[in-house]
């Protein structure tokens, strides 16, 4: 998601790095934050596969400051992702926010629709945190006050996401 999250900021605008890191900050929040050893690594991947190019500039203060900014192939290989999101993109709640985050870079919104179409059948999937003779364990079933809670709270974001995609695809498939 790192990635995603990279060439989604540079589709926008060139940034350069301690901005970048910021943005993806900003949208992960403190669940997960963002090291330089994991944020200049994936850059330096994106650079090698000519996703990304860096340049420099002179600083605001002595230091230069490297702009980077997304080349063609880069804006290639994000609707790429974007058009074709791998299931954890799909069922994992915060890389799904981090996909949604960008869904609007893609210029069809037939496309927009089928992604969002995919969480909405993850999400019609009977699925729990807990199972009782491999059937899921509702709320009002569950065996102490803080399972309820996380089921209660699951079962109101669920239905509260379910609507919001139902009027989603239907905005965009008019």
């Amino acid at each position: 998601m790192l990635e995603l999250s990279i060439l989604g900021f540079l589709y926008g605008e060139p940034l350069h790095g301690y901005e970048l890191k910021s943005r993806i900050q900003g949208l992960s929040g403190h669940i997960r934050p963002v090291s330089d050893g994991a944020l200049y690594p994936a850059i330096a991947r994106l650079v090698k596969a000519g996703l990304v190019e860096q340049r420099t500039e002179p600083g605001s203060g002595a230091a230069p400051r490297r702009i980077l900014s997304l080349t063609e192939a880069g804006r290639i290989e994000l609707l790429a992702r974007l058009r074709h999101p791998k299931d954890p993109e799909i069922t994992d709640g915060q890389r799904f926010f981090t996909l949604l985050a960008f869904l609007g870079h893609l210029p069809d919104r037939a496309e927009q629709a089928a992604v969002l179409r995919r969480r909405q059948a993850f999400l019609d999937t009977p699925a729990s945190f807990f199972y009782r003779d491999g059937e899921p364990v509702r709320a009002e079933e569950a065996p102490d006050l803080f399972r309820q809670g996380m089921l209660r709270i699951a079962r109101a974001t669920g239905a509260e996401e379910r609507k919001w995609l139902a009027e989603a695809i239907g905005s965009l498939e008019g």
